[in-house]
């Protein structure tokens, strides 16, 4: 359909005939994502009814809540391998027009600045001294402890950003750098709280990322789990995979909205993580 056609029908939004109306609408609704430019510059430049206006609004947010759907549940099926793009995906969410490249460059300028200071033979504390060094010295990355429950903190470019994120969010920033870097350096699924393992056959220990990249030990795990009175779990000392991680973005972001009483936010992620359980 060509984009008269199509600026034809947004016109007829606004028809006093409200079948003709309610007929439109569908026929927009079906024609997918590609129709959402022309939706925005109308909606942006086209004087309609205020009913009008918010049915476009729907209409538009339809459809990239659609691509949202599509684009994350076509990760998971081919494996969920590259966590960049499914961090990227996420934050489409809330910002449909972000650059998986504009994301890229932002960690790539963050691996450059960790690798100028890396060599080959330094112990593997010595290395996450370096990235702890440049992530929270240089580049000045913390925790969001004033805002621990925005939604902001599960968008990976507010996070990048701002520098300022929640426990996952910060784990992913730094365990990109450090995968791309070859570090053996991986998520882990604590309750309450997410941290990474640094995993190799000669040596494994646990970086609190969300205190500064905090290094400890199994022990440390161990009276954590202990003060929180409940069983013990392979998972909790093990690497957890990017399914785990994106699941868990999303029940933030379902808390996020719900600390705001967005409840049809809250379904639609619901129903993404439907999908991933």
């Amino acid at each position: 359909m060509s984009e008269s056609e199509i600026n034809a029908l947004v016109f007829l939004l606004d028809d006093e005939d409200q079948e003709v109306a309610s007929l439109v609408e569908q026929r927009l609704r079906s024609l997918g994502g590609s129709v959402i430019p022309i939706l925005e510059d109308r909606w942006e430049n086209t004087s309609f009814s205020i009913v009008t206006q918010k049915k476009i609004e729907d209409i538009i947010h339809e459809l990239q809540y659609n691509t949202f759907f599509e684009r994350i549940i076509l990760w998971r099926n081919q494996g969920g391998m590259d966590m960049l793009e499914g961090m990227w995906i996420i934050a489409t969410y809330q910002y449909p027009e972000l650059s998986l490249a504009k994301l890229k460059q932002e960690i790539d300028q963050l691996y450059y600045d960790a690798w100028m200071e890396m060599r080959d033979d330094m112990h593997p504390m010595d290395k996450v001294r370096i990235l702890n060094s440049v992530i929270f010295g240089k580049h000045k990355f913390g925790a969001n402890t004033k805002n621990f429950h925005a939604i902001g903190n599960s968008m990976l470019n507010v996070v990048l950003e701002s520098k300022k994120g929640n426990p996952i969010s910060l784990c992913v920033v730094y365990m990109l750098i450090a995968q791309k870097m070859g570090l053996p350096i991986y998520g882990v699924n604590l309750p309450n709280l997410f941290i990474l393992t640094y995993k190799h056959e000669k040596a494994q220990f646990y970086i609190n990322v969300f205190n500064k990249g905090l290094v400890f030990s199994k022990g440390d795990i161990d009276n954590y789990i202990a003060q929180l009175n409940i069983p013990t779990n392979e998972i909790f000392y093990e690497p957890c995979d990017n399914f785990d991680i994106i699941r868990r973005v999303l029940r933030n972001m379902v808390v996020a909205f719900e600390k705001t009483e967005d409840e049809a936010k809250v379904k639609e992620i619901q129903r993404i993580l439907d999908e991933f359980l």
